[in-house]
């Protein structure tokens, strides 16, 4: 038990002292997260709001897909992207695999059935009167979307909590797909693997640290979120 001990003590001093190794990482997985739920949610959102809110033929299979989908794990989603991005692959020339943008392409990925279930999931619960209110009072399309948008906010932000706390947690696509190279694709949860494998323990250490403090931040804006939401 010494060795954890000592692993502790050592993994805050390189906090306090700002490792650039340990930070780099940091940085990569901030930059990476924080792109791949921007594009979740531009892309999610929408998607999402029409499943929920329009019927069609075939919706039902649809949600079954995209909750299906929640489950998919981030190794089958690295393969699947390293295949596209390789080379040989079509979209090869493109230069997306070992780059933090490559990453953040197949974190989208992991991240968008969070964001789609949980939109459609919002709209289906606003009050049905709520569109028909809307149609009396003259609005279009565009202003309905924005109006049913506005009257989920609280949803769609737990949806954006939920997906970065899933997407900030990966290794498969961090791994696959960013190459865990040092200073420029390396992510929190692949140093951990890395370091740990290497006997490194302090630095794996402080950088379990930092991941269960930004769960935890997570954990916290969704719990606000949901006592904001009355859900």
């Amino acid at each position: 038990m010494d060795y954890i001990l000592s692993g502790l003590i050592q993994a805050l001093e390189l906090l306090f002292q700002g490792d650039p190794e340990t930070f780099s990482a940091v940085k990569t997985t901030v930059l990476a997260s924080s792109l791949s739920v921007a594009a979740s949610m531009a892309i999610g959102t929408p998607v999402g709001f029409w499943l929920g809110y329009v019927p069609f033929p075939g919706r039902r299979p649809a949600r079954v897909v995209v909750d299906t989908l929640l489950s998919l794990p981030t190794v089958v989603i690295g393969l699947l992207c390293y295949a596209f991005m390789t080379h040989r692959g079509p979209l090869g020339d493109w230069g997306l695999l070992f780059t933090l943008p490559g990453m953040a392409v197949g974190q989208t990925i992991l991240g968008l059935p969070i964001v789609i279930a949980m939109t459609a999931t919002a709209v289906e619960s606003l009050d049905q009167r709520l569109k028909q209110t809307l149609i009396t009072l003259g609005a279009d399309r565009r202003q309905i979307l924005l109006t049913s948008l506005w009257e989920a906010r609280f949803s769609l932000a737990l949806a954006g909590a939920a997906a970065y706390g899933r997407i900030v947690s990966e290794v498969g696509i961090s791994m696959m797909i960013g190459g865990n190279i040092k200073w420029h694709t390396r992510t929190i949860t692949t140093a951990i693997a890395l370091e740990t494998g290497k006997g490194q323990f302090a630095t794996g250490i402080a950088l379990g640290l930092i991941l269960m403090t930004v769960a935890l931040l997570v954990n916290l804006a969704m719990t606000g979120l949901k006592r904001m939401s009355g859900t």
